[in-house]
């Protein structure tokens, strides 16, 4: 049985080191807590580790539009499609689906792109202020980023995305083909333009990152347990968490372990949340160096290429088939697949590895970012593909409920647990 804690030892546990967990107690270290962190895994090697590396505060669209309804036939059909759901899961995904289709009705939409949109518009300052506290600047890029287009046919779903993205006070700026030529000439000479957004950028190494958060909130008294918490209770003095080595009281728990936290959310509130996962996959290109000078997305194949400091990692895909089905690694050298006719050369894939990772999606699109069960439970899940992009803004939310300055949040009626 490994070490027990008790409350008069233990302010906060934060279950979950990824970056929104990492992120989350570090800050709530400066606010003189006393943290540990708890994860099965060591920090950073979740989603985490795996994601696209993309500070992607253009996205304050939800996950999914009307149009996923005609696309519900392929999706069950093609293994290798950009969206797939696994037949064998559609009865469990059902609910959640239709979950999705209400939230895409005009008025809960309008309130999902309001939430994202607040959370965006400020999360690269706040990961500005983040990462110059640490000295670590360095590792984000804040070069912008490229959606592309091939055929003359797109033309009008990019003007139409592009008045959007407008309407929402999203910087962009419309790229014709020699733009794009001038600022990636390694890309291939067929493409006919794309939108470019500035107010965007890439991390270097998105696991270095959560490692040097880390190494931050190390330095400062936080612990790293590695421990399953299997679930939990809410106690007279606080929380305690029963985990695969025994149980651990704190007088508070922040629940922040992504496609992970249903089941504990619900140990601890009562509450059933719509907490699904979308399995995202990437293919890391450890010999590519130099080929594109920021993060470019390609409309039509519906990818995203970044260039980050151990190569190029091609990223993308969604695929609905739960957490405990095995990882289907063809779709992640599907993306290279995808990459041809992209470059004036095509990629090098040699030492090519691949991997899949869990986004964790609720139906409106939104995180939970709670404080509930009389403060002594704090919830950050559910950031979808935005995790990345949202960490450091929710880590000073999290900071902030834990300081009773609930007011000044942006719209934090938004990501209340109350919603479902």
């Amino acid at each position: 049985m490994g070490t027990t804690f008790t409350s008069n030892d233990l302010d906060i546990a934060v279950v979950g080191a990824g970056i929104v967990g990492v992120a989350c107690a570090l800050q709530l270290a400066r606010q003189g807590k006393r943290v540990v962190l708890l994860d099965r895994q060591a920090p950073g090697m979740g989603a985490s580790f795996g994601n696209a590396g993309h500070l992607a505060t253009e996205q304050v669209f939800p996950i999914a539009d009307l149009s996923i309804l005609k696309r519900l036939p392929a999706m069950l059909m093609d293994p290798m499609g950009p969206l797939r759901l696994d037949w064998k899961y559609l009865p469990r995904a059902l609910p959640w689906f239709v979950r999705l289709l209400l939230n895409l009705r005009s008025t809960p939409f309008r309130r999902s792109v309001a939430g994202l949109r607040a959370l965006n518009e400020t999360s690269l300052a706040a990961w500005q202020r983040l990462l110059g506290s640490i000295g670590q600047d360095e590792l984000l890029r804040e070069d912008g980023s490229l959606l592309v287009f091939e055929k003359p046919e797109s033309r009008p779903l990019i003007d139409a995305l592009q008045a959007r993205m407008r309407q929402q006070n999203v910087a962009v700026e419309h790229w014709p083909a020699e733009a794009v030529k001038a600022a990636a000439p390694q890309l291939s000479e067929h493409l006919l333009g794309g939108l470019f957004f500035p107010a965007t950028g890439h991390f270097l190494d998105p696991h270095q990152a959560v490692q040097a958060l880390y190494e931050a909130a190390r330095a400062i008294g936080v612990r790293f347990i590695r421990r399953d918490v299997r679930g939990g209770r809410v106690t007279a003095d606080g929380v305690a968490l029963h985990t695969d080595q025994g149980e651990l009281s704190a007088k508070q728990v922040l629940i922040a372990c992504g496609a992970h936290s249903a089941e504990l959310t619900q140990a601890l509130t009562g509450k059933r949340i719509p907490l699904d996962t979308e399995r995202g996959y990437h293919l890391m290109l450890p010999r590519e160096h130099g080929r594109l000078p920021f993060a470019v997305t390609s409309l039509e194949r519906k990818f995203i290429m970044t260039p980050m400091a151990g190569g190029l990692r091609l990223a993308g895909t969604v695929e609905f088939a739960g957490l405990r089905s095995p990882p289907n690694m063809g779709r992640a050298w599907q993306l290279q697949h995808l990459s041809q006719g992209l470059f004036k050369r095509e990629l090098d894939v040699g030492d090519a590895t691949p991997w899949m990772g869990f986004r964790p999606s609720l139906p409106d699109s939104l995180p939970v970012i709670d404080r509930v069960g009389d403060g002594k439970v704090l919830l950050a899940f559910g950031h979808q593909h935005l995790g990345l992009t949202q960490a450091a803004v929710t880590a000073e939310m999290v900071a902030g409920l834990v300081g009773a300055e609930v007011a000044g949040l942006p719209g934090y009626e938004r990501y209340r647990l109350g919603r479902f």
